[in-house]
């Protein structure tokens, strides 16, 4: 069976809940406040509650942060593919979500930003793995170049996943000019698309994409509420979302991503991918804190309900 081989970065979530955000030097109480394994870890627990097996590759650190980001990969049944500890700790990110239900953060980058091409050299790649890609892990100086060399020494069978996340905001940073070509599914919300692009609506943001981008490659853009759209050689289509209340945001596309691999792996067409990945979604907006992804049959149930009423 197919396998997901995580590139990016497991780190530890400060997540507190707070009615506004405070001004420039003010302060307010929050309403909760917990650690929990966040970054990287989002996608890979949803992939793996939806039954994709999943592979960290990435660092991981010594101390208190390290430990809580290993207990909770075992906890979920995800493989760690490099063993050795790094000497300092994993990194540490704020995230803090308001009454709206938007979030923002501030992160610290830890152990996880180091990777070389050593760590990579005895990965086991097999024909049909998903390498998933966080555009994160372009901007780190000590991972960008190894990660890269060795994403280009794939074989072709072996599908890369790409998602830019918030900081990575143009096509022509050398990182980036080479990893485009390699790239086979593109996966981002609609902000990050039309900043990547320059675009001005989601419509000519999938256009500019198409030009960077592979021919055949499958790009999914997410749109919140309003649900999906996919886009593949010259076939363009809008998936809607599933209506919930939602009171936190935190790792909704995260948890989209995951979900969505996990179906293109167990051979699901992209639009039956994607649909899946809207419910789970769905469902992770109704849940506080960062890795709410629903399992399989919690995504079976909500799609089940929906198109029975």
């Amino acid at each position: 069976m197919p396998k997901l081989l995580h590139t990016g970065q497991v780190i530890i979530d400060l997540v507190m809940a707070v009615d506004q955000l405070p001004q420039a030097g003010g302060d307010v109480l929050a309403q909760s406040a917990s650690f929990e394994a966040g970054g990287g870890f989002n996608v890979m627990a949803a992939a793996q509650r939806n039954g994709l097996p999943v592979v960290y590759l990435g660092r991981h650190g010594t101390g208190r942060f390290g430990d809580l980001a290993r207990e909770a990969m075992n906890a979920e049944g995800i493989r760690i593919g490099i063993a050795d500890r790094a000497e300092r700790d994993t990194g540490l990110c704020v995230a803090i979500t308001d009454a709206s239900a938007e979030r923002s953060f501030v992160s610290y980058i830890g152990a996880e930003g180091d990777l070389s091409a050593e760590d990579l050299a005895n990965v086991s790649v097999e024909a049909d793995d998903y390498v998933y890609v966080s555009g994160y892990s372009l901007l780190l100086g000590g991972k960008a170049q190894a990660l890269v060399d060795w994403l280009l020494a794939l074989p072709d069978e072996v599908k890369v996943v790409f998602d830019p996340g918030p900081l990575v905001d143009s096509p022509q940073a050398p990182p980036m000019q080479s990893l485009l070509a390699r790239i086979d599914v593109w996966t981002s919300n609609n902000e990050e698309a039309l900043r990547f692009t320059g675009a001005s609506d989601i419509a000519q943001a999938l256009d500019r994409l198409a030009e960077h981008l592979p021919r055949e490659v499958l790009m999914v853009v997410r749109d919140g509420p309003n649900g999906c759209w996919i886009n593949q050689g010259s076939e363009c289509r809008h998936v809607p979302g599933f209506k919930v209340e939602a009171v936190d945001s935190n790792g909704a596309g995260d948890a989209h991503a995951g979900v969505f691999v996990a179906g293109l792996a167990q051979g699901l067409s992209a639009f039956d991918a994607v649909r899946r990945a809207n419910a789970a979604a769905a469902m992770a907006v109704t849940r506080w804190g960062p890795a709410t992804a629903p399992g399989a049959a919690e995504v079976d149930a909500l799609i089940s309900k929906t198109f029975s009423d």
